[in-house]
């Protein structure tokens, strides 16, 4: 077969020229073949030498991106452009398809068009890239050259009457109107940037994200092909494969995205709606849709034009099946052959390369609607968090104190409730694109199949409503599962924060049987989560089963001559499919919705919350007295009853004021009124400044800023100087001046980096203590004129106290010349007070110099003077050297050992990154490489012997079912076509009727079976993850608990609560579904890539690349996602640890007046969330459109194959629609495998870390007696003997305690007393066995403790500890937790803590609330409640442990009223002056022991040293 340009049949008319040269048909085409030859021949060269210039800066600076005027317009064109010049060449090799020789002509110009218009791109994103416009000259002249050539040709097709029922006609029309457009485009540029025709071209500056090189999110400026296929993702996504991805990596926000820009946008609607917050739900909605409404209804129309491209498939396998074997017809006109557009969409090559097209185009909006509602939802959560953030600022204090809003409530509005809104956008396009969905499917389907096809539709129209049912079920399921959940964390968080108190009061049995308790109520209501979630899965793979079934059999049913063709079967089979989606979105979008609602109408509450009192604009005068000066009366809730505070607190300049008063008689409150944080009912605070200059700046705001030490230490999750500095600037001299004035240099020595080391959440890793001086040095060290401490000695033993007194408030601050205001209980310092004021039940008892007080209120003073219990009024300074808190150095210097030895495992994995050298880090990123197969092996290893055969069977089972019904489909609808084609042949209608009813047999009792499979294969799933879910927690639970003390105070507690909160609820609630998904995708692929290799065997030789290319793309984009994944957790802890920690310390942020600076870093942490969070949307979408592309490659090769073996091999009719049904699935399913590949990687690493937890060794809690062989009421004297006793907190560790012995007698009262870390405390735990006993014993009432069971030990003593812990429950619970006592007893012991009165005055009496952490009562009243608890278990031996840190004096009285055993470890020596014996301890050794009385007598005793300081 010869080839030539215009063909060579010997009569051809191709090279007549009689009428003229243009009205030669070939001519015409080598004509337009010009203006491509032209461009190609002027810009390969640029191309070149551009981009071989450019290799050698390696990379283009990305701020000279600049898109010229109609950037996004030239692009759409282009690919209009490229996809019409397809059908062009399509077309020219079709209608040339038959003919004996082959004209060039009809094809080859489209070909080199089509090589043109991909050059012209890549020419213009080059010239781009490198803002040179001026080259663009090249393009003017070609478009126009193109637009002549094209014009002239339709011109002449015109005048020869060939018009629109030829396709040829159409197409050059189209490419005209195209290359118009193109050339009006590019005059467009020369308008706008002027490089030609001007004299002053225009100057344009790139954005201002591109200038800035932080900025790595690309996404709004890259071209639209990079835009739409993610292609600025690639390098990203490959070089996270050789490092691992941080925040470095991933750079700043685009302006545009950041959340103040949100944030603004989101308030203006709020603004033009004239009020500055949202009144009710609707005003938020109003806000959300005036703000996003745009870039929804952008995801929207994607949305839109993806389903609508979605129907191209079924139609184009109907179309294939059906044309398989049809001849096309042409006609010669002009001395050329024209196809007709309906002969052309006939051929099913066509129809292969159009289904390819479709496919590729519905994929890729589909992506980009993604893409538009996820990046809506995260900008817009990112501007809710904010505005949360500004409201939490303005926040009314008393909300939180009253329990009326708590931390939790506020974290779960920023964590959960913006969430839910963002994900509600997400999903949003669904809402509108499921009707249209619906509606077309069903007229499709109607087209198809007659009225048949409504009867399916009903059926799954009629399941609906059970969908819905069920969506509903499962959200209410979810609900409860949640509020279970919140309520076994609560406990759990409690468990763990009073786990030291119960170990030693041998509760951890009762509050873990409660946990327990709370987990059975949520396995309970996960069942019904499970049971609605297998019901719902089985419903979504039953449905399209049950409606073919129908459908079919009606359709036999309803005429004798039905057409089942393979074409009309495998189109309705995947219009179904098709249909059934929105269903299944159904359920999720309803959820959604309804979700969303709920959030925004809490949000809205929360915004309508009261705030502090804005403060009025004070009148423009100038006072006239230069003091501070606040009258008003204050509204304090304490407890449940409103107390008034009516007082006039008058601290002069620079003076010194002391308040002071019993616990609980308003002290602080009176603090935090004259810092405006109570609600005012009368009266006013007014704040003046020392100079005339600073008063005229106070008229517009109302106070400066105060230095504050709240009562409760608030520390930030940051190093030590940084919670010291407090964002000042680090002056090296008066940052060393405050730390030794706050004793802190011995401490900070031990901490690991020094002062550079992370102190965690609340400075957990800190003593009480520890936390009071650093919150104190922060008030100290800056700069403000007025400094309130509100009791910074309560925690402080009395040599730090005492220097803290003399070298900070005394010195410094009297030095630099503060106002100073200091609330105590310390009252051996009034004397220093310029000014004391007495507080009783609300009201000031009197006020005045202490001269004034004595004067005035000689009882008042003399009671002052008792309780000061000291004769001299100046005390003599003791050295400091050995005062150091040493146990609590201990503490720390314990807790940084232990916390380096047990790191875990991925973080070790971390760091061995960044310490090793190459060879280790290829290791390390294999590894990253790797499916945590293990963790899979052990999560389904738990599911026991008879789920698992049962689940994998049921799997492999169902899916061989899937197929096995299709393949008897095609066998069905082949069988259908013989016989037409035989009743044809033999000419006969009566004999030769077919008869489906053996066929539709075996058909229904296939789909009956599947459908009953898909029930058992979807139960097993969830009971599987409901199982595993239950060992799994139970086997924590009980670690942890039986857990060593070490245990605890060497792992945070926030990693443990993690294994309990997200760790649990991934095993919970996720994997079982992402199993179940990872399954059904994977098993659904293979199956398919099975029929279709079974249906074309050729299909093979492709299925290799297309698997490698696969293979590549889901190995690097695993690695990617999961850095991502945890990149995007790991960025919103610090965000809602923000949120957390401004909430406490509300007040001292705004004492500080450093509102602003904390907004800063909410708008740092907030951005660095959601650009995380955007990669990982946007990597996800690289993912998806790369497996899409390669799934609609597989459509093309399988069309293509199965085509061709239809043709030549004749492959049944049945068989090619099978596989082409299934190369559909196929594309659908294989980016959804990755997907869950990816997500089950990052799950598993949940069963892996709570696996390594369980590894802990528990405590001995065995013993060689039974408890039944222990005595009733042991110990009834409680004779204590102490032989060479040597203990130590673990078995790596020095001895804490050194051959210490001693004899104690029954009813004795024992003090032991000694410096901090001399080792009073290891002694007082060594009776309870928490510490490691390695040599001597201690003998109680004759029986050696280590004999004894843990649990029976522990329960017969009592201890008071130095931090007061109460739990959430009733007063009754917190005494007596075992239900023991009576209310007599209860009360009684109440009565000896003097908490009787108290408990009378609250509603309930003894079955009074207690809140979390007992925050409803104050420091001192919650270690009076531990004290009454001790007694309520009247045992003979009573320890305490500094109990009375926090008591004033006067409560100390109590002691004596203690007649057991009683041992007291504390700095106050005086109080164990009226001990029977005193223990002075030294080091883990005994220095003296004796009657107080004889130490006292001897000279050099260290005891009379002690009691002579503490005077």
């Amino acid at each position: 077969m010869s080839l030539s340009f215009c063909g060579n049949e010997n009569n051809s008319s191709a090279y007549n020229v009689d009428q003229g040269v243009l009205n030669n048909g070939c001519f015409l085409d080598a004509l337009t073949v010009v203006p491509h030859v032209f461009l190609l021949f002027i810009t390969f060269p640029i191309l070149f030498i551009g981009w071989g210039s450019q290799s050698s800066k390696v990379h283009i600076h990305h701020s000279t991106w600049l898109h010229f005027p109609g950037h996004n317009l030239r692009w759409i064109l282009t690919f209009i452009l490229l996809f019409v010049l397809v059908c062009e060449i399509a077309e020219g090799i079709v209608s040339d398809g038959f003919t004996q020789s082959l004209h060039l002509h009809l094809y080859m110009p489209s070909c080199l068009a089509f090589m043109a218009a991909i050059t012209s791109i890549v020419y213009y994103h080059n010239i781009e890239t490198s803002n040179f416009p001026k080259l663009l000259m090249a393009l003017l002249i070609y478009w126009i050259l193109a637009f002549i050539t094209k014009t002239i040709k339709f011109a002449k097709y015109t005048e020869h009457g060939i018009g629109m029922r030829q396709l040829r006609y159409c197409l050059t029309g189209l490419l005209v109107l195209l290359y118009g457009l193109l050339l009006a485009v590019e005059i467009n540029v020369i308008l706008g940037r002027r490089y030609m025709c001007f004299a002053h071209p225009t100057e344009v500056k790139p954005p201002e994200d591109l200038q800035d090189l932080g900025v790595r999110f690309l996404q709004p400026f890259v071209n639209l092909l990079s835009k739409s296929t993610y292609w600025w993702m690639n390098t990203f996504i490959t070089t996270a494969h050789r490092r691992p991805i941080d925040l470095k990596v991933i750079g700043k926000l685009p302006i545009a995205m950041r959340a103040l820009t949100n944030y603004m946008k989101l308030r203006k609607p709020w603004l033009e709606m004239g009020t500055p917050e949202p009144q009710g739900p609707q005003w938020i909605w109003r806000a959300l849709r005036q703000a996003y409404g745009k870039p929804l209804i952008l995801s929207i129309t994607f949305r839109f034009l993806a389903d609508l491209l979605g129907f191209v498939g079924p139609l184009c396998i109907s179309g294939i099946v059906h044309h398989i074997s049809k001849k096309n017809h042409t006609i010669q006109l002009l001395g050329i052959y024209f196809i007709s557009s309906q002969e052309f969409l006939a051929n099913a090559y066509v129809l292969a390369v159009l289904l390819f097209f479709a496919l590729l185009l519905q994929r890729t909006f589909l992506q980009a609607s993604y893409y538009s509602a996820i990046q809506t939802g995260i900008n817009l959560r990112g501007a809710i968090q904010t505005k949360i953030f500004n409201k939490i600022m303005r926040l009314c204090t008393s909300n939180m104190s009253m329990g009326e809003m708590t931390v939790g409530q506020i974290c779960n509005l920023v964590a959960i409730d913006t969430s839910q809104l963002m994900w509600f956008f997400f999903l949003c396009p669904n809402l509108w694109a499921m009707p249209v969905q619906i509606i077309v499917g069903v007229i499709l389907l109607y087209y198809l199949l007659g009225i048949s096809a409504l009867i399916g539709a009903t059926v799954i129209a009629l399941l609906a409503p059970v969908q819905y049912f069920l969506a509903t079920k499962l959200s209410q399921a979810q609900k409860s599962t949640l509020e279970y959940s919140n309520e076994r964390l609560k406990k759990t968080n409690e468990l763990l924060r009073g786990i030291k108190l119960l170990k030693l009061y041998a509760w951890e049995y009762i509050f873990c049987s409660s946990v327990e308790e709370t987990r059975g109520k949520e396995l309970t209501s996960l069942q019904s989560f499970a049971l609605y979630t297998s019901v719902s899965i089985f419903m979504n793979a039953a449905i399209p089963i049950a409606a073919v079934l129908t459908t079919f059999v009606v359709h036999v049913h309803l005429s004798d001559d039905a057409d089942l063709s393979p074409a009309v079967a495998f189109a309705s089979l995947s219009l179904f499919h098709i249909l059934v989606t929105p269903l299944f979105l159904l359920s999720s979008v309803v959820r959604s919705t309804v979700k969303a609602l709920v959030s925004v109408q809490k949000l809205s509450e929360f915004f309508s919350s009261d705030e502090i009192g804005e403060e009025q604009e004070p009148k423009a005068t100038i006072p006239s007295s230069s003091t501070n000066h606040s009258n008003y009366q204050a509204l304090v809730r304490t407890l449940s009853d409103f107390v008034s505070i009516s007082a006039s607190l008058c601290p002069s300049f620079c003076q010194l004021t002391m308040i002071v008063g019993q616990v609980g008689c308003g002290k602080s409150s009176l603090l935090l009124a004259a810092l405006g944080e109570m609600q005012r009912i009368s009266g006013s605070v007014t704040w003046n400044s020392s100079t005339t200059t600073d008063c005229l700046y106070l008229i517009h705001k109302k106070r400066g800023a105060v230095a504050y030490a709240s009562q409760k230490p608030w520390l930030l999750n940051a190093s030590v100087v940084e919670n010291i500095t407090f964002e000042m600037p680090l002056i090296k001299q008066r940052y060393k001046t405050v730390i030794e004035a706050c004793s802190l240099q011995p401490d900070i020595d031990i901490l690991p980096q020094g002062d550079q080391t992370e102190i965690g959440e609340r400075g957990i890793i800190l003593s009480g203590g520890q936390k009071q001086r650093i919150s104190v040095a922060r008030a100290l060290y800056q700069t403000t004129n007025v400094v309130f401490l509100d009791d910074p000695f309560s925690a402080l033993d009395i040599h730090l106290s005492d220097h803290l007194m003399q070298e900070g408030i005394l010195k410094l601050l009297r030095e630099e010349k503060r106002t100073v205001v200091l609330v105590t209980h310390k009252l051996q310092y009034l004397p220093h007070a310029d000014w004391i004021i007495a507080m009783k039940d609300g009201t000031i008892q009197t006020e005045g110099t202490l001269k004034d007080i004595q004067n005035s209120e000689p009882e008042l003073f003399e009671q002052w003077k008792t309780l000061m219990n000291r004769q001299d009024q100046e005390f003599e300074k003791e050295t400091v050297a050995e005062s150091m808190t040493m146990l609590e150095r201990k503490n720390l210097r314990r807790a940084m050992y232990s916390r380096e030895a047990l790191k875990t495992e991925e973080e070790e994995e971390e760091e061995s990154v960044e310490s090793d050298d190459e060879d280790n880090l290829s290791q390390v990123m294999r590894h990253r490489a790797t499916i945590p197969w293990g963790s899979c092996g052990k999560y389904l290893a738990l599911a026991g012997l008879l789920l698992l055969p049962l689940l994998v069977l049921s799997q492999l089972l169902k899916h061989s079912l899937m197929v096995a019904i299709d393949v008897w489909l095609a066998h069905w609808t082949s069988d259908v076509i013989h016989a037409k084609i035989r009743a044809d042949r033999h000419n006969c209608t009566l004999n030769c009727g077919f008869s489906h009813s053996s066929y539709l047999l075996v058909f229904s009792v296939l789909c009956c079976l599947g459908i009953v499979l898909c029930l058992v294969t979807s139960m097993a799933v969830e009971w599987t993850g409901l199982r595993v879910a239950k060992e799994l927690h139970h086997s924590l639970l009980n670690n942890i608990i039986l857990a060593p003390m070490r245990f605890f105070e060497t792992t945070p507690l926030g990693s443990i609560l993690n294994r309990f909160s997200a760790d649990t609820n991934t095993i919970d609630q996720h994997i079982p579904t992402t199993l179940e998904c990872l399954i059904r995708s994977t098993l659904l692929c293979v199956s398919a890539l099975g029929v279709i290799s079974y249906v074309t065997p050729v299909f093979l030789i492709a299925l290799a690349p297309l698997a490698i290319a696969c293979y590549f793309i889901q190995k690097y984009f695993r690695v990617a996602s999961r850095d991502l994944q945890q990149l995007e957790d790991s960025t919103q802890l610090p965000l809602l640890s923000h949120f957390s920690e401004t909430v406490e310390g509300l007040t001292t942020i705004r004492a500080f007046r450093y509102e602003a600076r904390f907004r800063q870093r909410l708008l740092e942490f907030t951005d660095a969330n959601n650009v995380a969070s955007l990669f990982l949307t946007a990597a996800n979408r690289w993912l998806e459109v790369r497996m899409e592309y390669i799934g609609a490659c597989i459509v093309l090769i399988a069309a293509v194959a199965s085509i061709t073996n239809s043709l030549y091999s004749h492959l049944s009719a049945g068989l090619v629609g099978l596989g082409l049904t299934y190369a559909l699935m196929v594309s659908n399913y294989l980016n959804w495998m990755v997907r869950n590949l990816a997500d089950m990687e990052v799950q598993l690493g949940a069963v892996k870390r709570i696996k390594t937890l369980l590894k802990t060794e528990p405590e001995n809690y065995e013993g060689l007696l039974s408890a039944s062989q222990v005595p009733e009421g042991w110990p009834q004297q409680g004779e204590i003997q102490i032989q060479n006793l040597s203990v130590r907190y673990d078995s790596t560790l020095k001895p804490v305690l050194k051959h210490v012995s001693a004899h104690i007698k029954p009813g004795e009262k024992v003090g032991i007393c000694g410096r901090t870390g001399s080792g009073k405390s290891s002694f007082s735990l060594a009776f309870f066995r928490m510490v490691d006993t390695f040599e001597g014993r201690i003998i109680i009432d004759d029986i050696d403790i280590a004999k004894l069971p843990l649990q029976t030990l522990r329960s017969r003593f009592s201890i008071i500890l130095q931090d007061p812990i109460l739990f959430s429950g009733t007063i009754r619970f917190n005494l007596d937790p075992e239900m023991k006592a009576t209310d007599s007893m209860l009360w009684e012991a109440l009565e000896i803590a003097q908490l009787k009165p108290v408990v009378k005055t609250l509603p309930g009496g003894l079955d009074a609330m207690v809140t979390e952490g007992g925050e409803n009562f104050s420091q001192g009243q919650r270690q009076l409640f531990c004290l009454a608890r001790a007694f309520v278990r009247k045992s003979s031996i009573l320890i305490m442990d500094e109990a009375t840190a926090s008591i004033d004096m006067a409560t100390v009285c109590i002691r004596s009223t203690v007649c057991m055993i009683c041992n007291t470890h504390t700095h106050r020596v005086h109080t164990i002056l009226n001990a029977d014996l005193v223990i002075v301890m030294k080091r883990g050794v005994i220095l003296e022991y004796d009657k107080p009385d004889v130490l006292l007598s001897t000279e050099d005793s260290v005891f009379a040293s002690f009691v002579r300081a503490d005077k």
